[in-house]
C-alpha cells in the first residue's frame, strides 16, 4: 500500500535551468506560480552557494519568493526562524549532493517535522538527484554502477519518509544504475524501484498516479513476484534474479503506483490507454 502526503517532484539530476526548464517551471506552478514562497534545502552539498541558482531560477520563473535556508549542523535544523519559513512555504526543494547528508542533518529535527507537516497539508515537495532519493522511506545511500545486479552494488538507509511504496535511483541511464536498482529491489521486493534520467522528473501525486516530464525515461522494476538468490554468494558475484517486470515510461506517459500499470498518453489524439 502507498502513503505519501502531497505532490512529489523526483527529479533525476541534471534538469534544465538556462533554456525551457520545463521541470522546475512545473514545480513553481505547483507552488502556487505568482503567489509560490519556494525555500530551498541545499543541505544534501557541504559546498557554499549549493542554492543560489535555484534562487535565481525560481524568481525568473515568478514566484513570490524562493528562500535558501543554511543549515550547516542538526542546530540549525531546529532554528525557530527556518521552521516557520518551512510553515510558511507553498513549496519546498532539495538540492542534489549527497543523500545521506541530507538524512543525517535533518533526521529527527525540527525542520524535518515541517517538511513533513507541509507535504501532509498538500504542499509540493521537490528533489533533484540526491534530493530525490531521500524523498522515500528507505532510500539508496550509494554503490556503484554496473548493469548486473551484485549485491556489492547497492546500500541503503532510511529516508525523509514522504513515500513509503518505492526506492529512487538518479542520473539513472547517465550513470548506468540499472544493476544498482534491480539489487535493491531484490533486498526489498514489495517496493517499486524508480530509475529517473538526467533531466527528468516523476511528478507523483496523492492519489498515486505520477507522470513523466522532461528528456528522458523512468525505469520502473517490478520485484512483486520476484525470486532471487540476493542472500546467497559473495558480495562482488552477480545475483540471480527472475520474474521481475520492467516498465520505460516516457514523457508523458503515466505510472499507476497502485495498480502497477503504465498509462501511455499518445499526444496526436490527447486520448490515454492502458498499457498491455
Amino acid at each position: 500500500m502507498h502513503h505519501i502526503r502531497g505532490p512529489l517532484l523526483a527529479i533525476g539530476g541534471a534538469e534544465d535551468k538556462f533554456r525551457d526548464r520545463v521541470i522546475l517551471s512545473r514545480f513553481v506552478e505547483m507552488a502556487g506560480g505568482p503567489s509560490a514562497r519556494i525555500v530551498i534545502l541545499p543541505t544534501a552539498s557541504s559546498l557554499p552557494g549549493a542554492g543560489q541558482l535555484y534562487e535565481t531560477v525560481f524568481t525568473e520563473l515568478g514566484a513570490e519568493s524562493a528562500t535558501i535556508l543554511t543549515i550547516d549542523t542538526r542546530d540549525d535544523a531546529d532554528d525557530d526562524g527556518l521552521v516557520e519559513l518551512v510553515q510558511d512555504s507553498t513549496g519546498i526543494f532539495l538540492t542534489g549532493g549527497n543523500q545521506v547528508r541530507i538524512a543525517a542533518m535533518l533526521g529527527g529535527t525540527r525542520v524535518a517535522s515541517a517538511l513533513n507537516a507541509r507535504s501532509l497539508q498538500g504542499v509540493p515537495v521537490a528533489g533533484t538527484s540526491a534530493g530525490a532519493s531521500v524523498l522515500s522511506a528507505i532510500m539508496v545511500a550509494g554503490g556503484r554502477a554496473g548493469a548486473t545486479p551484485k549485491r556489492q552494488l547497492a546500500r541503503m538507509a532510511p529516508g525523509l519518509g514522504l513515500i513509503d511504496s518505492v526506492i529512487i535511483d538518479q542520473h539513472f541511464r547517465e550513470r548506468n544504475r540499472v544493476g544498482r536498482l534491480v539489487t535493491m529491489v531484490s533486498y526489498n521486493p514489495g517496493l517499486l524501484g524508480l530509475g529517473i534520467d538526467e533531466d527528468t522528473a516523476a511528478i507523483i501525486m496523492p492519489d498515486g498516479l505520477f507522470e513523466v516530464v522532461g528528456r528522458g525515461s523512468v525505469l520502473v522494476v517490478d520485484g512483486s513476484q520476484m525470486t532471487s538468490d540476493v542472500f546467497s554468494g559473495l558480495d562482488r558475484q552477480p545475483v540471480t534474479v527472475g520474474n521481475v517486470t520492467i516498465h520505460y515510461v516516457a514523457a508523458g506517459s503515466c505510472f499507476d503506483l497502485e495498480q502497477r500499470k503504465v498509462t501511455i498518453w499518445r499526444k496526436e489524439s490527447r486520448t490515454r490507454r492502458a498499457a498491455q
